[in-house]
This record gives C-alpha cells, structure tokens and sequence, in this order.
C-alpha cells in the first residue's frame, strides 16, 4: 500500500496522522502540488481527476478522496463508530468538513501562505473570512457540549477537521475565541502518535 501527497497539503496529512494514530505504515510517495506533479502524464494514468492524495494498493487499485481513504485506513477501528446513527454523524462532520470548512479556511491559507497574499488575490481571500469564521461557529457550538465533535472520544470526524483548523491562524483566521476549539486542538495533538504537519 502506497500513499501519494504532498505533506504540505491539510488533506495529505489527515492521512499521515491518521496512519500515525493507529501505529499503521505505508509508503509515501511525494507528489508536489506547487510544480503541478499531479498533472504529469503518469499520475493522471492512475487516477484522471488528478488529485492528492491518493491511495495506491498492492494489487494495483486505487481510491481518492481524503476521506475515502480514511474510511479504507480506519475501518473496524475505534475511530470509525460502528452504530448506524453515530456513523452518519462522522459523515456529517466530513461533509461539513469539505463543503464549509476547507473551501474557506483552506484556500486563504493557500492564498496568503503559497501564493504570498498577491494582489489580485486580496479580494477572494478576504471573501474567504466570513465563511470560515461561520465554520469554526459551528464547532465551536459542538466542542462547547462534548470534548469531540462525536462526544467523549476521538473518531475520524475529529481528524478530518483538525488538519486545516489548527493552522487557521495561517489563513488569517483567529482562534482567540474559540476557547473549545483551542481546548479539543491540545487535546488532538496530547494523542499518543501524535505527528505534527510539516510546514
């Protein structure tokens, strides 16, 4: 099993976290985002849509989509809640994860971090504030009730949406008040295999 990314990416290191948490190991082929290596020829031969990261396994078969494969990584794990009602509320978190959270709090640190806060960037990227600041609305409201988005315990909801939130603040974002999501962001990172993002 192989895993291509780019451990800059929030979406490349839920997976490496993920695999770090369960004591898991794979292979981990670098693909640079910045030089458009995920364009090239022989990566679009593997999966067309062209992203990262992207699971490679022994027999040659492939699954895209962070959080597909965390679902493939996690599977019969304590991080995966095995009633039908809790694991439909894992899915809520990760569509809210990548339908109103990482499209704002993601791309202005895209823009700000990768891109230096261009010029002709200025105006998406203060589009983005009011949008992840709605997000971080929304857990901060959960975190205020349990110490996870599911409750007492950690599950993949809580990985997924730990990757871009604890570097908000690169994206121009501040925690200050969000005291619960401060709280659950020291709790994440006191996990044992804990393993930071590369910067």
């Amino acid at each position: 099993m192989r895993i291509y990314g780019d451990k800059r990416s929030g979406n490349c290191y839920k997976i490496q976290l993920l695999l770090s948490l369960l004591g898991k190991s794979c292979e981990w082929v670098d693909v640079d985002i910045m030089k458009g290596e995920t364009r090239a020829p022989s990566f679009l031969e593997k999966t067309p849509n062209g992203k990262i990261p992207l699971l490679e396994l022994d027999d040659g078969r492939v699954l895209s989509e962070s959080n597909a494969i965390m679902h493939y990584i996690a599977c019969n794990s304590p991080y995966v809640p095995s009633s039908p009602y809790h694991f439909s509320q894992l899915l809520q978190w990760q569509f809210f994860e990548q339908y109103s959270h990482e499209p704002y709090i993601a791309v202005a640190r895209y823009i700000n971090v990768y891109l230096g806060l261009p010029e002709d960037k200025k105006a998406e990227y203060e589009s983005k504030q009011a949008g992840g600041y709605r997000a971080l609305a929304v857990m901060e409201h959960q975190l205020n009730l349990t110490p996870y988005l599911l409750g007492d315990s950690i599950s993949l909801a809580d990985i997924s949406l730990f990757a871009y939130t604890h570097v908000a603040n690169e994206g121009g974002f501040d925690l200050s008040a969000y005291p619960a999501i401060r709280n659950w962001i020291q709790l994440i990172k006191e996990q044992k295999g804990f393993i930071p993002m590369k910067a």
